[in-house]
């Protein structure tokens, strides 16, 4: 999590491939391995540190969704380290998650050192805004100033153009767009709000996005001893699910996802374990992704119809059980078991195989739970509303990419 108050400026030292060097060594010294680090209000996990340069990997999709793509060795940048516990929230409350490019039409003098810059954001942004709010431009907190139809303005105060980039705003430059944390929360209702902004502020520590070998070794940590995690995938479908481990899985956590996750909840198995239980295929091409579905199960000794929560924690705890056996199950059921690959996260990096690596990880039987989370209207949930919804749930999220580079 981050305020938008900038550490400094600091100037990118090298680009090799997908990495990148940050020079900055206020902000270095603060940092370690595994750790984030927010590069013009982009969110990036440090892999390297050397005399004061943090070395960080910046995706395609990073580049296509923000102005890295522009950025060359040399340039200067605005640097800012996550908040720490204890520390007040003076500020903006952000995520690192760039919204949206803006394009800056004009800069005027306003007096007294200051400047007013129009900026036209795409027509999704500006229908999150409202003036008065705060957005974060390029990393720094600022404040819509005014609206009109298609774009808006913030105003630059002197010692926010001293210690930030943005003192070299001119027409025709494109920066990253943020809408703030609380903002969001607003637009979803008052009341939900205030509850949310309650628990968000109190879990802040604990809770939400979670990055490189420290994020890696938080979620295994939760995972092992019975709690779920968020695992993001940004690449391949874009969405996050909920995850646990189905060796000890309570009704309440079906529960859960039934009630507050909501998408299609799924057993990822490895293979090894399905072939011992002999639950085959579903025939057929499968869908987009390479998702491994295989044929729906029910726990033969219990007494409901399989629908329950209970019912179906029930099922995915004897399907984690190395002691059970192919007549332990009725076929079709309620229980949707996932193969996933041999070589898990090495092979493929979808959430089945995030999901039983995470299980392995923890020391736990190859058997889990994932469930995918949807918002309120229907739609997938995105980064932001992901992280939103961590800190509500008091989980920790992380990205696939992390749990490959570090499990």
């Amino acid at each position: 999590m981050f305020t938008g108050r900038i550490a400094e400026i600091g100037v990118i030292d090298r680009i090799d491939g997908d990495l990148v060097g940050i020079r900055a060594p206020l902000a270095a010294n603060s940092l370690e391995v595994g750790g984030a680090l927010c590069v013009n209000g982009v969110r990036l996990t440090v892999r390297e540190l050397s005399d004061g340069v943090a070395v960080a990997t910046v995706t395609a999709e990073t580049r296509r969704r923000s102005t890295f793509d522009t950025l060359g060795v040399d340039d200067v940048i605005n640097v800012e380290v996550p908040m720490a516990v204890g520390d007040g929230l003076d500020g903006h409350l952000l995520q690192g998650y760039v919204d949206s490019v803006g394009k800056v039409l004009r800069v005027d003098d306003e007096g007294a050192g200051c400047r007013r810059v129009w900026i036209r954001p795409p027509d999704r942004t500006m229908a999150q805004l409202i003036s008065k709010t705060p957005i974060a431009v390029d990393g720094v907190s600022m404040t819509v100033a005014e609206q009109l139809r298609d774009r808006f303005s913030v105003v630059v105060l002197p010692v926010t153009r001293e210690a930030t980039t943005l003192e070299r705003l001119e027409p025709g430059v494109r920066v990253n767009l943020e809408v703030d944390l609380i903002s969001r929360l607003a637009a979803r209702g008052a009341d939900h709000a205030r509850q949310s902004l309650s628990r968000i502020v109190t879990g802040l520590p604990w809770a939400g996005h979670v990055s490189g070998r420290l994020g890696a070794e938080k979620v295994v940590r939760q995972l092992a001893a019975g709690g779920g995690v968020v695992v993001w995938d940004p690449t391949t479908e874009g969405e996050g699910d909920v995850v646990f481990g189905g060796a000890n899985l309570p009704p309440q956590a079906f529960t859960f996802l039934l009630t507050e996750v909501c998408g299609h909840s799924t057993v990822p198995c490895a293979p090894e374990v399905l072939e011992r239980l002999e639950i085959g295929p579903i025939p057929g091409e499968g869908d987009r992704h390479g998702t491994a579905a295989h044929v729906p199960v029910d726990l033969a000794a219990s007494a409901g119809t399989g629908v329950s929560a209970a019912d179906r924690a029930a099922t995915v705890r004897r399907l984690a059980d190395p002691g059970a056996r192919p007549g332990d199950f009725l076929r079709p059921g309620h229980v949707f078991p996932l193969r996933a690959r041999p070589g898990l996260l090495a092979e493929r990096q979808g959430h089945t195989e995030a999901t039983v690596a995470l299980c392995v990880a923890a020391g736990l039987p190859p058997v889990g739970v994932c469930c995918e989370v949807m918002n309120p209207d229907g739609t997938m949930a995105k980064a932001a509303e992901l992280e939103i919804a961590a800190l509500r749930w008091g989980l920790p999220m992380v990205e696939i990419a992390d749990l490959r580079a570090w499990l």
